[in-house]
């Protein structure tokens, strides 16, 4: 069943909004943006999308609803930094919770029925297990994971109450790039690793910090699970295809791989295919951060036709690179 009516991606100028951009008009969706540009950045989006900027909690998002008949919201705009949270909890339960509270309230106003929310594997806090799966507990140890986990339970009771399904994603460590060069992360002082290391080996940075060596892991620096953007934005697509079918069901769905890679071994791998040595100083663990982090992603393999298309790390470094070597020469 198509979607009758366009697709309105909230923070799709940022990183993961500007791919799921791509993977939706490629798929031959009308899109539309709305993107603060806090953040991110007016040419990430492709020109095929119409982009409106403004907050999600603008009132006029209700007009932008209206006047391109917005059947589907995929809602990425929020604060993303962990040790920030810790910092500045006041921020993300502003940006993420109040903000997406706002936008769940035009949703329903607005008559729109179907709803993805750009969720984290921080909404499991230090997992009992790992393997972690979409039914075990849910014990944020930042404030970035609860505003997550808040809204959705906000989708959960919204959903009980009106009629609007919803697709939680939760993901785990994204990276990489558009593999046609399209899109890439172009985040000033970004914090993850594969961008941090990539921006390393092409002399943006003179090293890479390396948060923890003690934890429980067999290195002892902290594991977690890659996932490639264009994979995860390809997810996105397949959840709305869902969401459309069976317009009763609503899903909480871990997104990885369910392998995971320690810092050194992903700095290992930025080595490999940069061929360059970076320098790597090792420092103290960051506020809120877990030893591992390991999607079990069957659910999500069961309720999709999605198969992960570009899962190996090197081939996920190569793109990262490729991306910051483009956004070398477009700033030169």
């Amino acid at each position: 069943m198509a979607l009758d009516g366009s697709v309105m991606v909230t923070g799709g100028a940022g990183y993961i909004g500007s791919h799921a951009v791509l993977a939706l008009l490629d798929a031959g969706h009308d899109v539309v943006v709305v993107d603060n540009l806090v953040t991110g950045f007016d040419w990430a989006v492709d020109p095929r999308a119409r982009l409106h900027t403004m907050a999600v909690e603008d009132p006029a998002v209700r007009q932008v609803i209206r006047d391109h008949s917005v059947r589907a919201i995929m809602h990425f705009a929020g604060s993303v930094v962990v040790p920030e949270s810790v910092s500045d909890p006041l921020k993300y339960y502003r940006n993420n919770t109040a903000a997406s509270r706002s936008l769940i309230e035009t949703a329903v106003a607005e008559g729109v029925p179907h709803f993805i929310f750009s969720s984290t594997a921080a909404t499991y806090g230090t997992p009992q297990r790992i393997p972690v799966a979409e039914g075990d507990p849910t014990v944020p140890i930042n404030p970035y994971g609860t505003s997550k986990l808040m809204t959705e339970a906000m989708l959960r009771d919204v959903s009980a109450a009106h009629p609007l399904n919803y697709a939680c994603l939760r993901y785990f460590n994204v990276a990489g790039a558009d593999p046609q060069g399209r899109s890439g992360q172009s985040t000033a002082g970004a914090t993850h690793l594969i961008k941090v290391g990539v921006e390393a080996a092409t002399g943006k940075r003179n090293g890479v910090a390396v948060f923890g060596t003690d934890f429980d892991t067999p290195d002892g620096t902290g594991v977690r699970d890659y996932i490639h953007v264009s994979d995860l934005a390809d997810a996105h697509v397949a959840a709305l295809d869902l969401l459309v079918a069976e317009p009763g069901r609503s899903h909480t769905l871990n997104c990885g791989y369910g392998r995971g890679f320690s810092v050194l071994e992903v700095l290992d791998a930025v080595d490999r295919v940069t061929n360059v040595a970076i320098p790597r100083r090792l420092e103290g663990r960051r506020a809120g951060d877990p030893a591992a982090l390991v999607a079990d992603n069957a659910a999500i393999l069961a309720a999709l036709p999605w198969r992960p298309k570009r899962d190996d790390l090197d081939g996920i470094v190569r793109d990262a690179l490729a991306w910051e070597r483009k956004l070398a020469e477009m700033n030169r």
